[in-house]
């Protein structure tokens, strides 16, 4: 039975049509460039061809390239300011507060994007912890084993929690640690995916009360 529920953060706590998503990648691609001393082209390209191997692109460059300055990158993909682009969505933050289980976020990114991002959301007080990718020393989705690491951390079972994310990859690695994964996808680019799929974070409501993830009534947060 479902009794915890774990968000991924970004194109899943706000829309991917928003340009944050794209001006990360923008600042992951210039950074890979002036390492590995490429053009933007260049690093793009090889980034698109070894980076499946891999979860995220620090862990990429770090496995593939011996890269040994992890925080130089995260400071310089996340930015102070990055999140200027996010508006306040009052409207998600009751929806989720009415959803009646505990939630934490479970994200790739740094604990301090993370808290950027949800201050500027409005709703930081709704989730009970954020797992991010240092949580998981680096490595973070779509290993089973960040998933084992954060059940583990909040003392549930992978079965009692569901993960809801926006990347594919990411759901399928969380479904082999045991978890329950919904795919949030906003812009219908995966309709061939091959388990649950939401067009919108509104729609986990019905998928949680109908009995289909074996959810179970719990307590409302406090």
């Amino acid at each position: 039975m479902i009794r915890f529920l774990l968000f991924d953060l970004d194109n899943t706590l706000y829309p991917s049509s928003n340009p944050m998503e794209s001006e990360i990648v923008g600042r992951m691609n210039e950074y890979t460039a002036r390492f590995l001393n490429l053009s933007v082209e260049e690093a793009v390209e090889r980034r698109r061809a070894q980076m499946p191997r891999h979860g995220t692109t620090l862990e990429w460059l770090i496995a593939e390239y011996g890269f040994d300055d992890p925080e130089d990158y995260l400071a310089a993909v996340h930015p102070e300011g990055e999140e200027a682009s996010i508006e306040p969505d009052p409207a998600l933050g009751e929806f989720l507060r009415s959803l009646p289980y505990p939630k934490a976020v479970f994200t790739n990114s740094t604990r301090e994007h993370a808290d950027r991002v949800l201050r500027k959301l409005g709703f930081p007080e709704i989730f009970q912890e954020v797992f991010d990718i240092r949580f998981n020393h680096l490595k973070g989705k779509p290993h089973p084993a960040a998933g084992l690491r954060v059940c583990a951390a909040l003392g549930v079972k992978p079965s009692e929690t569901l993960l809801v994310d926006d990347l594919p990859r990411y759901v399928r690695g969380y479904r082999e640690c045991g978890g329950v994964g919904v795919l949030v996808d906003d812009r219908n680019r995966h309709p061939d995916f091959d388990s649950f799929r939401i067009a919108s974070l509104y729609d986990l409501g019905p998928l949680l009360s109908d009995g289909r993830l074996g959810a179970e009534t719990a307590a409302p947060d406090s």
